[in-house]
């Protein structure tokens, strides 16, 4: 069985402050207002993740009040939100996201993104996907001022075979085994 959840987070920029998206520094004179690194990417996926997975939001693992996670990198956030799938027996399918911003272009930074990503989750490159928007200058991310993204994560439960299922496996290879050394011994004629 599948399950899919769904990201969203939104920050204000400052100048002054560094680019962080998708676990790569850009360089761009503004960069998020936040209590970790503010990579607004990383932080819908992880939302998106635990969503999928039944396990709250981002800010129940990581309160913006803990001084723990004051200007941790949000990769960090990934990892522990993958081992706390894992540790459920949950798994990562597939990412898709999308961030809007006006500036800077993100296009040529996917592929650094994605593999800073991949290696936080734990997945193989082709299992996330990036895209970008601009809001064609309407409101606060049209004017610079923000940044957002969106994100849809697919996780799979691991199959658990059932307690008894070796043994069960067991009798059967067992059965076909006593059948096939009956089969091949000559048979006596009448």
């Amino acid at each position: 069985m599948t399950r899919t959840g769904v990201g969203y987070d939104l920050h204000r920029l400052a100048e002054g402050r560094k680019l962080i998206i998708g676990g790569i520094e850009l360089p761009f004179e503004k960069g998020p207002v936040g209590h970790s690194d503010g990579d607004v990417l990383s932080h819908c996926i992880c939302d998106a993740l635990l969503g999928a997975g039944g396990l709250g939001d981002i800010g129940s693992h990581f309160p913006d009040t803990d001084p723990e996670w004051k200007g941790v990198s949000s990769l960090i956030f990934l990892e522990h939100t993958r081992k706390l799938l894992n540790a459920r027996g949950l798994f990562i399918v597939y990412v898709d996201a999308v961030v809007v911003t006006e500036k800077p272009k993100l296009g040529p930074h996917f592929p650094a993104m994605r593999a800073a990503l991949a290696r936080a989750l734990g997945i193989p490159l082709e299992r996330i996907n990036l895209k970008a928007k601009t809001n064609e200058g309407v409101d606060a991310i049209g004017r610079g001022e923000a940044l957002a993204a969106y994100a849809v994560a697919t996780i799979g439960e691991a199959i658990k075979p059932a307690a008894n299922a070796r043994e069960r496996i067991r009798q059967i290879e067992k059965k076909a085994q006593r059948k096939l050394r009956s089969s091949s011994r000559p048979r006596k004629r009448p």
